[in-house]
């Protein structure tokens, strides 16, 4: 019989799905799970899908490759999509996407198929990756197809006596990996309703007036050592990728660091209340934006915010496997040279801040810098610079402004309707 490989994550939209493609399709499933920091108990998972109906189940370890050709580059980008979401979901798609395809052309199947809905970006980013990797290999996403309420689904599993940990009562859908976690469904939807307590799990609550009778935590200093723009170190300590992510998302999220409740403008054209949890993409990006801010110029900075912005798009929207992506990369590959060095970063209860950063590559040259004494800064230069600087305003002024100030007044009232 054809065979189909499915994106199996145990939740309740792709346990459905085994049985629905058996039905419809006429096809064997083989589930691939793929570690990709998920926190799930991973061999219970492929029991699930077995006894669902799967005919192999098969466990992969992504994180390595999720850190080193995803979340560095991404961080090396400054890519955070409207400026609140580091892209934890969206960064995992297009490594979900690749794995498919190869275990598609191993298992000698078909078609692939994954559990995003018709409404939601996931759909947009697998089905992108996976045409543009393997044009020839079907796409089949059940969800879309079936066009299943949550509560249908949830009465599906239930008739057909398929194991789920979904209840009307935890309407909540959660996706996370080792950048970030994801929260919707349920109140979430009223984006006027506080996020309650429950939907998160990585951080404590930041409003001390909710703590217990214990006192906060102390504030804590920590030290994260960057190589061309990817952290190396923590406390003076090398570190592998996985482990110091894994590290700050406990550390700072038992400060209460990296909730995020984001009104997020989605690719398919709607507007969705978004709640994350990413404690150690925070720590990261704020530590990298400012030995960023040491080491590159002035125009390099302002033209990579420009760069930044259009990486996060190119993320979000689903264009991994793009030239787009190419072209941008190598411009920030070539921005990173430099950005080597270390962040000190303070972290108490709900913040961090960064308090102190060196680099040998370092653009801050004190004696230029400092009012004191050893101030080596040429201030009789300053005069002519200011002449210089200012011409174009002073020579359109005298030929067009202060004329028309002359004949209608105040230079500073607005345009009279």
């Amino acid at each position: 019989m054809a065979k189909v490989v499915l994106a199996y994550s145990g939740g309740l939209d792709t346990s459905v799905a085994i049985r629905w493609i058996k039905e419809q399709y006429n096809l064997d499933v083989i589930t691939v799970t793929i570690d990709i920091g998920n926190a799930r108990d991973l061999s219970a998972i492929a029991a699930r899908a077995e006894k669902i109906g799967s005919v192999k189940a098969l466990v992969v370890d992504g994180r390595d490759d999720f850190v080193r050709y995803f979340v560095w580059p991404a961080l090396q980008a400054g890519a955070i999509y409207e400026g609140e979401y580091p892209l934890a979901t969206a960064l995992a798609r297009p490594l979900i996407a690749r794995l498919l395809v190869d275990i598609a052309h191993a298992e000698g199947a078909i078609a692939v198929a994954h559990g995003c809905t018709g409404k939601g970006n996931d759909q947009v980013r697998f089905d992108v990756a996976i045409n543009t990797l393997a044009p020839e290999i079907k796409i089949i996403a059940p969800v879309r197809e079936w066009s299943m309420t949550r509560d249908n689904e949830i009465a599906y599993a239930t008739e057909h006596h398929i194991p789920i940990q979904v209840t009307n009562a935890s309407p909540y859908s959660v996706d996370q990996n080792l950048w970030g976690r994801s929260i919707e469904c349920g109140i979430l939807e009223d984006p006027w309703a506080e996020p309650p307590e429950e939907v998160y799990d990585w951080t404590a609550n930041p409003d001390l007036s909710k703590l217990s009778s214990e006192p906060p935590p102390e504030p804590t200093y920590i030290e994260i050592t960057f190589k061309e723009g990817i952290p190396i170190a923590l406390n003076g300590e090398d570190i592998d990728g996985v482990t110091l992510i894994e590290t700050l998302n406990k550390l700072a999220g038992g400060y209460g660091i990296g909730r995020i409740d984001h009104i997020e403008n989605r690719l398919v054209g709607i507007k969705s209340r978004e709640v994350y949890e990413a404690p150690a993409a925070v720590v990261l990006h704020d530590a990298h934006r400012a030995l960023e801010g040491l080491t590159l110029s002035r125009d390099q900075a302002r033209f990579k915010q420009v760069i930044a912005t259009e990486y996060a798009h190119l993320i979000y929207n689903g264009q991994w496997y793009s030239a787009l992506h190419q072209d941008l990369a190598a411009y920030v590959y070539s921005t990173q040279r430099f950005v080597s060095g270390v962040v000190r970063m303070k972290l108490s209860y709900g913040h961090c801040i960064v308090v102190g950063r060196k680099s040998e590559y370092s653009l801050y040259n004190h004696s230029l810098a400092t009012y004191d004494s050893g101030d080596q800064f040429d201030h009789n230069a300053a005069l002519g610079f200011i002449k210089l600087w200012g011409l174009p305003l002073t020579t359109q002024a005298q030929a067009q402004l202060l004329p028309e100030i002359s004949l209608n007044g105040n230079l500073l009232k607005g345009p009279v309707n």
